[in-house]
């Protein structure tokens, strides 16, 4: 889950129009016209630097070009009967928090969930339900009884402790969507710069919050059923054959049955915001610091008014077989067994609801390159949408698409592990990554420049 990126960029090339201000990707080049000329023989030479495919140390701003995220608040569900429970817990809580979100934390990160799951009465002949049933009804009964709902926006408008409102993350993160020649032109509309920051306010829809459920098991049960069907197959194989498949049955049980396969679920809540839940909110509950209204904080305190709506969940496994002289660290096994997990299963939260898809900036033009690799879960052939993003008159942002690539199924980038942190071979080394990419490369299209986003389309 370390998602930890370290960017770097390729020269912005721009063709001088005779306007005066030009807004792309919320990076704004001014250019007199009268310069043209002037400039005419660098430009020539940044065509070259860039066309060659090396990346140039001045685009390296690529890496801060500012877009819209999402905001995330991610928790884990306590089980007691969970064998290492307290590593688990340790394990999600140190975790670097996803940097393609904004971090929307709010407190608590666990629950135990014998609290909120309300058991059905077993008949007398029928079995009980399995194991892994639906928690999502004990999650909704968490999130109604501790008004997690309440506190997201309760953040979202930094909720003073005598319960007034202010807009300063509202501001600070509609700000970041804009540059400082966007806010000199927002200033210069009828709303001014207060448009800014209600530009941040469209940000509040896309307010998630992740549950994840893991649990572990030894290999060495998997690994024993899988060896006894292996030698059972062998016995009806001629002898020579059959001494051959019970040697390869026993090598494959001894490489596996150490370490731990983790299971995680997470389950993908989405904040309900709307035009009317905007309007109850600003018309009977909002006030700030220097008028407080004890009856409107005990309302907001009370209110069922916000809701967090189940968009749906995703289940993945990660085997760390904990090869090597070196690998009986169990604690560190399963740890890095839980962190594998948890990224596959946000990897597929992500492709299976379109809400929750991040962007991710192009670091480089030739070739078409972004930092998003075998982490994300990305796979040969997978199709992206190219975005430009728009910064209107009033500060507006909105994205236009500019075209379709591809994943270069031969140059997807091996972020999976970082360093010091690699699964360990038979000898206790470090495996390397499958490659020495710095980015994962695409396919497809003519004129796209770094700072442009991608988008996942299917």
């Amino acid at each position: 889950m370390n998602l930890k990126l370290q960017f770097t960029g390729v020269k912005h090339f721009v063709k001088v129009a005779p306007v005066c201000l030009l807004l792309i990707s919320n990076v704004s080049f001014a250019q007199d016209a009268e310069v043209k000329e002037e400039k005419k023989g660098k430009e020539k030479k940044e065509k070259v630097e860039k066309d060659s495919g090396k990346i140039g140390i001045a685009d390296k701003k690529a890496e801060a070009v500012k877009y819209r995220r999402s905001s995330l608040h991610t928790m884990i569900i306590e089980d007691e009967k969970l064998p290492k429970k307290d590593l688990l817990l340790s394990t999600f809580n140190e975790a670097p928090f996803p940097d393609k979100y904004n971090d929307h934390t709010i407190g608590e990160k666990s629950f135990n969930i014998k609290d909120y799951i309300i058991e059905k009465p077993v008949v007398e002949g029928e079995k009980a339900e399995k194991e892994d049933k639906d928690l999502s009804p004990a999650i909704s009964e968490y999130f109604a009884k501790n008004k997690v709902a309440n506190k997201i926006v309760a953040k979202w408008f930094d909720r003073s402790e005598a319960g007034g409102f202010k807009m300063d993350l509202i501001g600070e993160r509609g700000l970041y969507d804009a540059s400082a020649q966007s806010a000199a032109v927002a200033s210069g509309t009828e709303r001014g710069t207060s448009m800014l920051a209600d530009a941040g306010e469209e940000l509040i829809p896309s307010t998630f919050v992740v549950v994840n459920y893991s649990k572990f098991v030894s290999n060495e049960v998997a690994a024993l059923a899988a060896k006894n069907i292996a030698v059972a197959a062998a016995a009806k194989l001629p002898a020579m054959a059959q001494n051959i498949a019970i040697k390869g049955a026993e090598a494959v049980y001894e490489k596996t049955r150490q370490g731990y396969s983790v299971w995680t679920t997470a389950y993908l809540y989405q904040l309900v915001w709307n035009d009317s839940t905007s309007a109850v909110f600003y018309q009977s509950l909002w006030m700030d610091d220097s008028n407080i209204d004890p009856a409107k904080k005990e309302a907001f305190d009370n209110t069922d008014l916000f809701q967090l709506k189940l968009l749906g969940f995703q289940k993945a496994s990660s085997f760390i077989s904990g090869m090597g002289k070196n690998a009986q660290d169990e604690d560190m096994i399963i740890k890095n067994a839980t962190l594998k997990s948890i990224d596959a299963v946000y990897a597929k939260l992500q492709r299976k609801f379109e809400p929750f898809r991040t962007k991710t900036p192009l670091v480089s033009s030739d070739p078409l390159g972004a930092k998003i690799g075998m982490k994300e879960g990305l796979e040969g052939g997978d199709k992206y949408e190219v975005l430009e993003q728009i910064t209107d008159a009033e500060g507006k942002v909105s994205y236009k698409r500019k075209g379709t690539i591809s994943v270069d199924k031969k140059k997807i980038w091996d972020n999976r592990y970082a360093a010091g942190e690699e699964p360990l071979d038979e000898d206790g080394n470090p495996i390397a990554p499958l490659n020495n990419l710095e980015y994962t490369h695409f396919k497809g299209g003519k004129g796209y420049y770094p700072g442009m986003l991608i988008r996942q389309i299917n």
